[in-house]
């Protein structure tokens, strides 16, 4: 996965549009808001999501646990550019905007944000205290998503990043860094299988095949007890 192939805003015009916000039902206990990785299709959330939100079901018997995949193409169309940045940023967006939601609709939900592989950029970008755009993009800096409003923080528990790309790899493709702010890190745990070339601080580059096993090698299951402490 060829990620981020340059800045987060050199695009990010036009796409900043509010998402659908979360609708009138009853409010869960938990809602995890997930973002898929490159290509994942089935179900909303991928994979790694899916069995991410069993296993914190699994955790938290008589609780509620809704689950929301993150409104974005993950696309894998590195070759463009353009198109490609603007599907990032409108993933931040989108999960950012639901957050949002939930949290003036729904004021005793805990919220879990996630992502998987480029997911877990969107998921990082989304808990960013501030993008900073690199100097030679600076033109662009007006139009990158903002941090989430602080009275939003106390109400996401924990953000679980699986497979997100290492900062060598965010480095070399010259996107910002995803630090994730100062509000948000200490509830922050990131997975990455030693060996697997998107996390593991290798130059950009294909993934190999220790990028996909997330949903089966138990860091899910981790991952749940994780949250499952913080809610």
């Amino acid at each position: 996965m060829a990620l981020l192939a340059g800045s987060l805003v050199v695009a990010a015009g036009g796409v900043l549009a509010a998402a659908p916000h979360a609708s009138a039902a009853s409010c869960p206990d938990v809602e995890v808001v997930f973002a898929r990785g490159t290509a994942e299709t089935a179900p909303p959330v991928g994979l790694t999501g899916l069995s991410f939100a069993q296993a914190l079901r699994a955790q938290l018997p008589g609780k509620s646990v809704a689950v929301y995949g993150v409104d974005y193409p993950a696309s894998n169309n590195f070759n463009n550019r353009v198109a490609f940045v603007r599907n990032v940023v409108a993933g931040i967006t989108d999960a950012q905007d639901h957050i949002k939601a939930t949290a003036a609709r729904c004021p005793n939900t805990g919220i879990v944000l996630g992502g998987y592989s480029q997911g877990g950029a969107v998921a990082a970008y989304a808990a960013n205290s501030g993008i900073a755009v690199p100097a030679r993009y600076a033109e662009y800096a007006s139009q990158a998503p903002k941090a989430m409003p602080a009275e939003v923080e106390p109400r996401v528990k924990a953000v679980v990043l699986f497979a997100p790309p290492s900062d060598r790899w965010i480095r070399d493709v010259g996107a910002p860094e995803m630090n994730v702010g100062p509000r948000y890190k200490p509830k922050t745990v990131t997975y990455c299988i030693p060996g697997d070339v998107v996390c593991d601080g290798a130059p950009v580059g294909q993934p190999n095949g220790l990028h996909v096993l997330y949903a089966v090698n138990g860091m899910n299951v981790q991952a749940a007890q994780y949250a499952a402490a913080r809610l």
